[in-house]
C-alpha cells in the first residue's frame, strides 16, 4: 500500500514537473519571440535592433560592470583610444542624462600632460554672462563671409567612411544644434544636404566631387557645389591627423554604387587618394589654390594640415604678407597626430606628426608674430570629445574646435574598432544594410544635437568658473599643465604669449 502511494506520488511529481518544464519552455519561447519583435521594431538602441535578444546581454553586462569593474574589468580611465569615463560622458550628454557625479573625482590630479583650469575668485553672476560672440570667416575677402556662434562642430568624416543613416543623423542633428558638418574628402551627397545644416565642403587630394576626367580641379563643379546655400566654407585637405603623408583609404567593400557615383569613381574598387595634391608643390601654389577656390566659389576657403616639420609656417606667413591678404587662407584647421581614421598604417597612427598641444600654439604664435592672427581663423581638431579638451584648445588659441569621434559616440559608437572592416555593429561605419537598420537617423539626430549643446554648455561653465563671460575669452592665463614631476606649470610659461614682430605690429592691430 505504501509502495503504491509512493509510486503514485512519484508519477504525479514527474507529470507536474514535465508540465512545468514544458510550460517554462513555452513561456521562454514566447518571451524570446516577444523580445525579438520589440528589439527589431524599437529605434532607440542600435545593438538591440541589429542583434535582437542577444544584444540585450550587452546592456546587462554593462550594468553589472558598475559593480564588478574593480575586480574583473579595466578601470574607468585605463582604456585607449578613449576610456570608459570619456565615452560615458558623451553617452550621457547625448541622451540628456544627468552628468553630475558624487563623492569626488576618479581622475588623478598628478598625471603629466593633463590640463588644470584656474578658477577666478569672482566668477561672473548669471546677469553678467553674455551670449557667445560671433566667429567670422572671410570677412573683407570672400563675397559671402560666414558667421557662426558655435565653437564646437562636426569634423571631417566622409560618406563612405560613414554610412548613409549616420550622415543623415549628423546632418539633422547639426542643423538642430546650429553647428556645421564637414563632408570629409568623399564629396557631398543628398544625405549631407537633407538635414539643412551648415556644411564645410572638403577638397581632398583626389578632389572627389570637384574633379574633371583627369582628376584635376574643375571650376564648374566648384561653382555647382558653392551654389548650395548650405555650403558655407571650403577646406583644402593637405593631411589628416592619423595618417599625415598618406591619402585617404576606402576599401572596395565600402565603395557602393551610391558612393562611387558621389565620388566619381568605379564601384567595388579601393578608393585610394594621392598622398598630396599633385598640383600643390609649394607655398605659393597652396596660396594660389586658396585664392582660386575662394574666387570661384565666393566663399571662405582655408586648409587643413597636421603639423610636423614647421619651418614652412614662416614661409607661409612671409609669402602672405608679400602677396597680400587676398591670398591668405580664411582659416587653418590644425589636426592633431592623435586623430582618428577608418584605415591607416599603424606606424603613422602611432608615431607621425605633432600632437595638438604642441602644434596648435605653434600655429597661433606664428600667425601672431606675422600680424595675421586677426585675418586667419584657427580651427583645432583631434581627440577632443569632452568639455575639458575643448576648453584646453580654446585656452591655447583656437577659435573653434572640431570633433569626429565624439559625434560617432553620440551616434552610438561602442569603440568596437571595426571601422575598416565594413562590420561595424552599430551601423555607423558599415554599408551592410542589415547592420544599418539598427541606426535610426531621427533618434540619433536628437542625440547629436544634445551632445553638441551639452558640451558647449559645460565649456561655458568652465569659462565662467575661470572668471570670464564666455569661452572666447579663455586664454593661456586660465590653465596650467601637469609636468613630469606631477606639479602644475603655468601655460604661459610653457607657451609664452607671442607678440607681433615689429614690422607687423600695425598689420595685426588692423
Amino acid at each position: 500500500m505504501e509502495m503504491d502511494r509512493l509510486k503514485a506520488f512519484t508519477l504525479t511529481f514527474f507529470e507536474i514537473s514535465a508540465l512545468l518544464i514544458a510550460f517554462s519552455v513555452l513561456v521562454l519561447i514566447l518571451a524570446v519571440i516577444y523580445m525579438y519583435i520589440v528589439d527589431v521594431t524599437q529605434r532607440q538602441q542600435t545593438i538591440r535592433r541589429n542583434y535582437p535578444v542577444i544584444g540585450r546581454f550587452r546592456y546587462f553586462f554593462e550594468h553589472l560592470g558598475e559593480f564588478f569593474r574593480q575586480y574583473f574589468f579595466a578601470l574607468d580611465r585605463e582604456e585607449l583610444p578613449f576610456n570608459r569615463a570619456q565615452r560615458s560622458w558623451v553617452y550621457r550628454a547625448a541622451k540628456n542624462l544627468d552628468s553630475t557625479v558624487a563623492f569626488g573625482s576618479t581622475h588623478p590630479l598628478n598625471q603629466p600632460g593633463d590640463f588644470l583650469f584656474l578658477n577666478g575668485l569672482f566668477p561672473p553672476l548669471e546677469e553678467e554672462i553674455k551670449s557667445r560672440s560671433e566667429i567670422v570667416f572671410g570677412e573683407g575677402q570672400a563675397r559671402n563671409p560666414y558667421r557662426t556662434r558655435s565653437f564646437f562642430n562636426i569634423s571631417a568624416m566622409s560618406f563612405g567612411a560613414l554610412s548613409a543613416p549616420a550622415i543623415r543623423a549628423l546632418s539633422a542633428g547639426a542643423a538642430e544644434a546650429g553647428i556645421w558638418l564637414n563632408t570629409g574628402e568623399g564629396a557631398i551627397s543628398t544625405f549631407h544636404l537633407e538635414g539643412g545644416c551648415d556644411i564645410v565642403f572638403q577638397i581632398g587630394t583626389a578632389k572627389y566631387g570637384v574633379r574633371d576626367e583627369q582628376g584635376k580641379l574643375d571650376d564648374e563643379k566648384l561653382r555647382a557645389i558653392a551654389a548650395h546655400p548650405q555650403v558655407k566654407l571650403f577646406e583644402i585637405k593637405l593631411s589628416q591627423g592619423a595618417k599625415p603623408g598618406k591619402g585617404g583609404i576606402l576599401p572596395g567593400a565600402k565603395v557602393t554604387d551610391v558612393i562611387a557615383t558621389t565620388r566619381g569613381i568605379p564601384a567595388g574598387e579601393d578608393s585610394l587618394s594621392p598622398n598630396r595634391h599633385p598640383d600643390i608643390n609649394s607655398i605659393d601654389e597652396l596660396l594660389d589654390m586658396v585664392h582660386r577656390v575662394r574666387d570661384v566659389t565666393g566663399k571662405p576657403t582655408g586648409f587643413k594640415a597636421v603639423i610636423g616639420q614647421a619651418a614652412w609656417l614662416d614661409e607661409l606667413c612671409q609669402r602672405i604678407q608679400a602677396r597680400g591678404m587676398e591670398y591668405a587662407p580664411d582659416f587653418i584647421t590644425v589636426d592633431s597626430a592623435d586623430g582618428g581614421t577608418g584605415a591607416a598604417p599603424q606606424s603613422l597612427i602611432d608615431y607621425m606628426g605633432l600632437p595638438l598641444r604642441r602644434s596648435l600654439p605653434l600655429v597661433v604664435d606664428k600667425l601672431v608674430a606675422y600680424g595675421l592672427r586677426q585675418r586667419v581663423r584657427v580651427i583645432a581638431s583631434g581627440k577632443m570629445v569632452n568639455p575639458s579638451g575643448v576648453a584646453a584648445a580654446l585656452c591655447l588659441g583656437a577659435d573653434t574646435v572640431n570633433s569626429a569621434r565624439g559625434f560617432m559616440f553620440s551616434l552610438g559608437c561602442i569603440q568596437a574598432l571595426q571601422c575598416n572592416k565594413n562590420t561595424c555593429p552599430t551601423g555607423i561605419t558599415t554599408h551592410d544594410e542589415d547592420l544599418q537598420k539598427g541606426l535610426d537617423p531621427a533618434n540619433k539626430a536628437r542625440r547629436v544635437a544634445s551632445y553638441a549643446q551639452n558640451l558647449m554648455h559645460e565649456v561655458e561653465i568652465i569659462s565662467h568658473s575661470c572668471g570670464v563671460a564666455e569661452p572666447a575669452e579663455l586664454d593661456r592665463s586660465h590653465a596650467q599643465v601637469i609636468d613630469e614631476m606631477g606639479m602644475p606649470q603655468p601655460l604661459e610659461e610653457l607657451y609664452p604669449i607671442a607678440q607681433p614682430l615689429p614690422q607687423y605690429q600695425r598689420a595685426d592691430a588692423s
